[in-house]
């Protein structure tokens, strides 16, 4: 077959394809339940503040509906070439992020917020993980170091790879860490490691690079974990319930563990009912019952049962995303969709995992259910290029 029949019949194919539909669904379904529990879990919040039980809803129906329309822009515009705008998008997150400490609004202590006017609060980490993201695919496709010859360029190219990944994740790790946003940090990290180890195709290069990271990472969440004084409370807490049982200090560091048990426990199996959560009511901190803990209070409501299909429907997400990763037609799409499935995937099972006590409270809000526009918008934004590849699988 001529080379003009075959790129005409890949041509065809393509526009034959559609999305993943597991995908299309998972993320219309989500976004949809998501709305309905910040409305239930910010109703009285809404009424004490602001008189207008709808007010949380309508501002995250607005960043919804930004959130689709970035989506829908990044799942038709083709994602090869978002490899020439892949360098911008990493400069422009870097002097955000620069900026956010010098000028950023100072909220108990942590400085991650820009503020304008009446506009609701942009947080520049949200939009580094997919800038990262999409650096990395775009550096990690093109770049020698990360070509199949990997045998050969072994004993050369480790401390070059190595040091150049180390100084691109580090540099936003960094940033992120001052602000500070330890939770944030783990998962760029995180996400960033999987996908070098992808690039690599699981080679001896890939493993010695991975356990020198990891090495390196590792003490350093530590360390910054135990420079903030609420930090140390968070892990004290969750070591002291992980050895005993029992939550430590209920009334001081200890309470907001306290609180999302209660709820959790008084939920049961089937839950309360939707609308009948009761730590709802100011129990839950500030605002965490429709931010941060908002899986404590589904848990609560639905139960174990719709907890369960919560973490049933991710790991089928996971799944769905590595697939469409591998079946990719190139690198670059094969990187983008195990990059976004394991940032999305790893974020919400760290807030699940924080919210029944598994791991310290973290802060992480959970992808399309919890209230917040930086996060909501991001989220979008990543499932429309997820789908975009989907449309090009091999498979």
């Amino acid at each position: 077959m001529s080379r003009k029949n075959q790129t005409k019949k890949r041509k065809n194919l393509e526009a034959r394809k559609s999305p993943d539909k597991f995908i299309l669904y998972f993320s219309i379904l989500m976004t949809v339940f998501g709305a309905i529990m910040i409305f239930d879990a910010s109703v009285y919040k809404a009424n004490e503040s602001f008189a207008d039980p709808f007010h949380f809803l309508k501002l995250q129906l607005v960043w919804i509906v930004i959130g689709l329309i970035i989506g829908l822009f990044l799942y038709i515009y083709d994602y090869r070439k978002l490899q020439r705008l892949s360098l911008l998008g990493m400069i422009i997150s870097v002097v955000t992020l620069i900026l956010v400490l010098l000028l950023g609004e100072d909220i108990n202590g942590s400085k991650r917020w820009f503020s304008f006017g009446p506009l609701p609060p942009l947080q520049p980490a949200e939009f580094a993980k997919i800038a990262v993201i999409l650096y990395l695919s775009s550096w990690m496709s093109s770049n020698k170091y990360f070509s199949d010859k990997t045998k050969v360029e072994l004993k050369g190219s480790f401390l070059k790879s190595l040091v150049s990944f180390g100084a691109i994740v580090g540099v936003i790790a960094l940033l992120i860490m001052l602000e500070p946003d330890l939770g944030t940090t783990m998962i760029i990290g995180t996400t960033s490691f999987i996908m070098y180890f992808i690039a690599k195709e699981g080679s001896d290069h890939a493993k010695l690079t991975f356990m020198s990271l990891l090495v390196l990472f590792i003490p350093l969440v530590i360390i910054a974990a135990l420079l903030e004084p609420y930090r140390i409370g968070r892990v004290s807490t969750y070591l002291h319930l992980l050895t005993t049982g029992e939550i430590s200090d209920p009334r001081g560091d200890g309470y907001q563990m306290q609180q999302i048990l209660i709820g959790i426990g008084s939920g049961g199996f089937l839950g309360k009912g939707f609308g009948q959560s009761r730590q709802r009511f100011g129990y839950l901190v500030e605002n965490t019952a429709f931010t941060d803990s908002i899986f404590a209070v589904i848990l609560e409501e639905l139960g174990f049962l719709g907890g369960t299909i919560l973490v049933v429907a991710w790991t089928i997400f996971l799944w769905r995303g590595f697939k469409i990763g591998l079946n990719a037609p190139d690198k670059q799409g094969k990187l983008l969709a195990i990059g976004i499935t394991v940032w999305l995937t790893l974020q919400a099972l760290l807030n699940m995992g924080a919210n029944v006590g598994l791991i310290p409270l973290t802060g992480i809000p959970a992808p399309f259910l919890s209230y917040g526009g930086s996060s909501t918008i991001v989220t979008l934004a990543g499932i429309g290029i997820l789908l975009n590849i989907s449309k090009h699988s091999k498979g």
